[in-house]
This record gives C-alpha cells, structure tokens and sequence, in this order.
C-alpha cells in the first residue's frame, strides 16, 4: 500500500475533512495555546453544514483523512457509475458495524456508494419481509448519505436535501 502524498489547501478551498464532512479552509497558520507547538501550521475550517462553527487542525495531521473535495467532472463521472459500483460485501455479520465505520472513515465516495446501495437493499428486504430496520443500519446509512450528498452538493451546486431524487433520476436514464 502506498503512502499518500498529502498537499496544502488553499485559503478559501473546499475539502472533505473525515467525518465531519465538506470544510472551508478559512485560515492557514500558526497558533498559541497549550500542547500547541509554535511552529506548527493550521488549518482553521469552517464546516460547510454547521454554520458558526470552526475547526482547528494540525496541516500535517495523519489521523484525519483530509482530501479535495471531487470535481464537478468527477462528480459527473461518479453519477453515471453508480450501477457498476458492486455492494459493500460483509462476509461475517459479527463485522458489519466494523465494515461501515471503515468505509465511513476513508471518506472514498465509492465506499460511501457501495454501503448506500448495500444498506438501501437491506433495508428494502427488512421491511418487504414485515421486520424494522436495525438501528445500525439506519445509523450508518444516514451518515453515508450525509456525507455523499454534502460533498455532491457542493460541488454540483444542487441543494442537499434534493441531491438523492437528482441521483434517482440520473441512474435510472
């Protein structure tokens, strides 16, 4: 596995900022405080789905996945895939929480889609059968839906709340 080769950010780009989603880099600079080194650069974000809310984050920081957000060919790109995408196979139930919380951390849209699809059937099959969808389920697939269509948002300039009927509609042309 290759390491990957992180970038600055620009003052005024937007970056996905691991589960707290789509960022605003406000600032980039040194700060005082305790535990805080002096010569270490920061990153000041603003999440785009929290107003008034601020972030403060190492540049260098190795814990966080931070990535730019897709571009809008990318975007485009995604879309017309999502068919392809396979599902998020979990072999052994025992693990299925672990699967979705690593997929959620990576932040990778195609991750994100693959337990979307995954989750969506599962819960379509519990409640065709009569049962309630498990609170894990519901949990998980409400946070790659937020995540997902937060960063589509943004970059497509499509209201969040509309951004699964626009997917709806472009997959089933």
């Amino acid at each position: 596995m290759y390491k990957e080769e992180r970038r600055m950010f620009e003052i005024g780009e937007y970056i996905v900022y691991g589960n707290t989603g789509v960022c605003k880099v406000e600032e980039v600079k040194t700060m005082k405080g305790p535990g805080m080194k002096e010569d270490r650069l920061y990153y000041t974000l603003e999440p785009v789905y929290r107003k008034g809310s601020r972030l403060f984050t190492p540049v260098d920081n190795q814990k966080v996945k931070m990535r730019p957000i897709l571009t809008l060919q990318e975007a485009d790109e995604l879309i017309g895939r999502i068919k392809e995408i396979d599902l998020l196979w979990v072999k052994d139930e025992k693990n299925r929480e672990q699967v979705y919380k690593e997929a959620i951390r990576t932040c990778d849209c195609e991750d994100l889609i693959r337990m979307i699809k995954t989750l969506y059937l599962r819960k379509k099959a519990r409640l065709d059968a009569g049962k309630k969808v498990t609170s894990s389920d519901a949990k998980y697939l409400h946070l790659a839906e937020e995540s997902l269509y937060g960063e589509l948002s943004v970059v497509m300039g499509i209201p969040k709340e509309e951004m699964e009927t626009f997917i709806y509609e472009k997959v089933k042309e």
